[in-house]
């Protein structure tokens, strides 16, 4: 299976830290990919490169066989590679459809004017269908602000559904999260993977890691250390070691 994004020999510094070191990393197209590592380890360093919120100091980022390695985050958006945020980006004084319809399509990148919130009949009618589809219709006129935090996780995920996009990037989807939205998440998840959707996931919660994704790679002191299914990577002792070394000093 060809891939769909992929990161080759990235390397990443800011001033004296070396917070990615010749990193590659692969997703197939039509896959549920998981990017785990101790903190610290450059996972989110990874996900802002290959998406253009970093610009790598060495390496390539392609999408579909293009290289996006210079591009900024709306163009990369715009050829259809959507993210989330580990703090959610929202507007919270805005009711949940207006977030929805404030949700860019394809070619606009992130941000469409607030005046256009209103939006048409059709885009109002997606809005709602995508917001039943993260079970959270009911709560389509209510501030965003009033979600907890993990209806607002399904929230970001439904506004970037409105963009269609080829391949979405989860960063810590889970965290904070009750387990009855996690189920939740996983089903959505899945759903939509069935659809043709790829992912790449970055997370700290293991069980749900291992048990939605095709292949894991994990990342140690900002390499790839070991690709594999969840069942090669749980087994390797490497990883085993990483995680118990690991640094605990920030929330990458």
């Amino acid at each position: 299976m060809s891939a769909l994004i992929e990161a080759e020999s990235v390397s990443k510094a800011f001033g004296g830290l070396q917070a990615l070191s010749d990193c590659s990393l692969s997703v197939a197209k039509g896959s549920i990919a998981g990017l785990i590592g101790p903190n610290g380890s450059g996972k989110t360093t990874l996900f802002n490169v290959m998406t253009g919120y970093d610009r790598c100091s060495s390496g390539e980022v392609r999408f579909d066989g293009q290289s996006i390695t210079r591009s900024t985050p709306e163009r990369v958006f715009a050829l259809g590679v959507g993210r989330t945020f580990q703090i959610t980006r929202l507007f919270f004084r805005l009711t949940v459809l207006e977030n929805m319809l404030v949700a860019t399509q394809r070619h606009e990148g992130w941000t469409r004017s607030v005046a256009r919130r209103a939006g048409s009949a059709a885009e109002r009618a997606r809005a709602l269908e995508l917001l039943d589809f993260v079970g959270l219709s009911r709560l389509a006129r209510s501030p965003a602000g009033n979600l907890s935090y993990g209806q607002r996780k399904l929230l970001e995920l439904a506004s970037l559904l409105v963009a269609d996009p080829a391949v979405l990037l989860l960063d810590e989807p889970t965290a904070g999260v009750n387990p009855t939205l996690i189920k939740q998440l996983t089903e959505r998840i899945r759903e939509l993977n069935r659809a043709g959707k790829t992912f790449l996931v970055v997370e700290h919660n293991m069980e749900f890691v291992m048990g939605l994704c095709h292949e894991v790679t994990v990342l140690h002191q900002g390499r790839a250390l070991k690709s594999g299914t969840p069942e090669q990577v749980r087994a390797d002792p490497a990883v085993l070691d990483a995680y118990l070394g690991g640094a605990d000093d920030d929330n990458e």
